[in-house]
């Protein structure tokens, strides 16, 4: 019998959690990502994991471009981000560089070993791979980099880290 893998919970879940005031605690691991349907223009919710680098949030995607939530993006890339207390609008960046999404997997590695060591096993890696070993590994990655919209002098948007979305 082959070994099934686990599915995340859904996004309703922890829209919930971040609805009953338990963002803080939620959100030290998973933020909640809104993007706009590429077809519908609909809101759409989905939940990840993500580093925050410089203050820009990064999220892995291991479906690659297929994602829905990357391809969304792609279409359109001016998304909602929820994360501990904090509700902002920024800008997507997708990045498909296998070298960038190593040095990306080598951080999450550094913060979170047990976790990410074993989901690499579970891609039949080993929990520590060698560099060439993770950049062909991230040769059919995704990472996605959210810059929150800031007091930019060019574009004039002003930081709205304290609007109210509705995830």
């Amino acid at each position: 019998m082959a070994a099934q893998r686990l599915r995340p919970p859904d996004a309703r879940f922890f829209r919930t959690l971040y609805a009953l005031g338990l963002g803080p605690i939620v959100g030290r691991l998973i933020l909640l990502l809104t993007t706009t349907g590429r077809k519908s223009g609909l809101p759409r919710l989905t939940a990840l994991q993500y580093e925050e680098v410089d203050g820009a949030y990064y999220l892995g995607s291991s479906r690659g471009l297929q994602a829905d939530w990357v391809r969304n993006l792609l279409a359109q890339p001016r998304v909602g981000v929820r994360v501990r207390s904090l509700a902002f609008e920024g800008r997507a960046e997708v990045v498909t560089d296998p070298r960038r999404l190593a040095d990306f997997i080598e951080l999450r590695l550094q913060r979170h070993p047990r976790m990410v060591g074993r989901i690499l096993q579970m891609d039949g890696l080993p929990a520590r791979p060698s560099r060439p070993e993770l950049e062909a590994y991230a040769a059919r990655l995704a990472l996605v980099i959210v810059h929150p919209l800031g007091d930019d002098p060019v574009s004039g948007v002003g930081r709205d880290r304290d609007a109210t979305m509705k995830a």
